[in-house]
């Protein structure tokens, strides 16, 4: 692996470390972390009250390429929402409510942005 990999790949871990502090802050549960399939990945798994919480997360160092949460495609979102459902099944809880968000977390200069979307897909 290349050195610009393993900087991508450590930023990306740092970004999701930050959107699960932010996120159990703001009173979710984080339940799972990196949960694989043959069919892709979750970032997060959260619990809000009753609703399940599967969160995409997005790292940047600058805002050159639109804000972190501009990668969240359509198609993205809809593969999150049937990851959310499998994840579910293979845990065993309910998938309803069931809701899709982003965190898009900026590093610049030291300084770390936040941002939570709720509901995005």
């Amino acid at each position: 692996m290349d050195q610009r990999a393993v900087y991508r790949r450590v930023l990306g871990v740092r970004g999701e470390d930050l959107a699960a502090v932010f996120l159990e802050r703001a009173g979710m549960r984080v339940l799972d972390r990196n949960w694989r399939v043959p069919a892709g990945e979750i970032d997060i798994v959260a619990r809000d009250g009753r609703t399940l919480v599967v969160a995409e997360v997005k790292t940047r160092t600058s805002a050159r390429f639109g804000h972190p949460l501009d990668a969240l495609t359509p198609a993205r979102r809809f593969r999150l929402r049937r990851l959310g459902m499998a994840w579910a099944a293979r845990h065993r809880v309910p998938a309803r409510p069931l809701r899709v968000d982003g965190v898009g977390v900026l590093v610049v200069g030291g300084r770390v942005f936040v941002t939570h979307e709720r509901g995005v897909g």
